[in-house]
């Protein structure tokens, strides 16, 4: 009995070591990472105010570009309808509906700081940016004379910081959470 003991501690301590020499050598790759995720959007950020939250939808792929750094080309999209109450001398005063859809499209600059936190092969920390363009679509309904920028966001340009992490379930399967300045978004992650 005692025997097993020492030999099963010496083939733990054995592959501890193991482990550790490895993971000592290991470069995680956070490239080549499908994120598809949905959000909640409307009051800051790429997509003006609103004055109410909506459903967003988020699709990005990252790649490598260094050590701990990616960059990810992204599409959000998002619809809505309202009303705004108009009239004038010509007009009568009734409330109009109005459809606006908004597809923003830009890149994502991430930078994961696993290795400063000592983070185990689970779970990814980052700190990121955002740079891109809406492309806006609007209507209004027929008979509407007044100003149909009403709702349209001040630029089409937008810039956002995110602060997010990610738990991999798998190698090749993670969920994320994104919280930023425009969109917050959770979803999953496909390595």
């Amino acid at each position: 009995m005692k025997k097993q003991i020492l030999f099963s501690l010496f083939l733990f301590t054995a592959l501890s070591f193991n482990a550790v020499a490895q993971d000592k050598d290991y470069t995680e790759q956070y490239g080549h990472t499908l994120n598809v995720g949905v959000g909640i959007g409307g009051y800051a950020g790429y997509y003006g105010y609103i004055g109410h939250t909506l459903p967003v939808i988020h699709l990005d792929y990252e790649f490598d570009v260094a050590r701990s750094f990616t960059l990810a080309p992204f599409i959000d999209y998002y619809s809505f309808t309202d009303e705004y109450y108009w009239g004038d001398k010509n007009n009568p005063y009734q409330y109009y509906a109005y459809h606006e859809t908004v597809v923003p499209i830009g890149v994502k600059g991430t930078y994961y700081f696993d290795r400063l936190l000592h983070a185990g092969p689970a779970w990814d920390f980052y700190l990121a940016g955002s740079l891109g363009f809406a492309i806006v679509s609007s209507s209004w309904q027929d008979g509407y004379y007044g100003d149909r920028n009403y709702y349209q966001a001040p630029s089409p340009l937008f810039l956002d910081l995110h602060i997010g992490t990610e738990y991999h379930i798998s190698r090749k399967l993670g969920v994320f959470l994104d919280l930023s300045t425009g969109v917050s978004t959770i979803g999953l992650a496909i390595h």
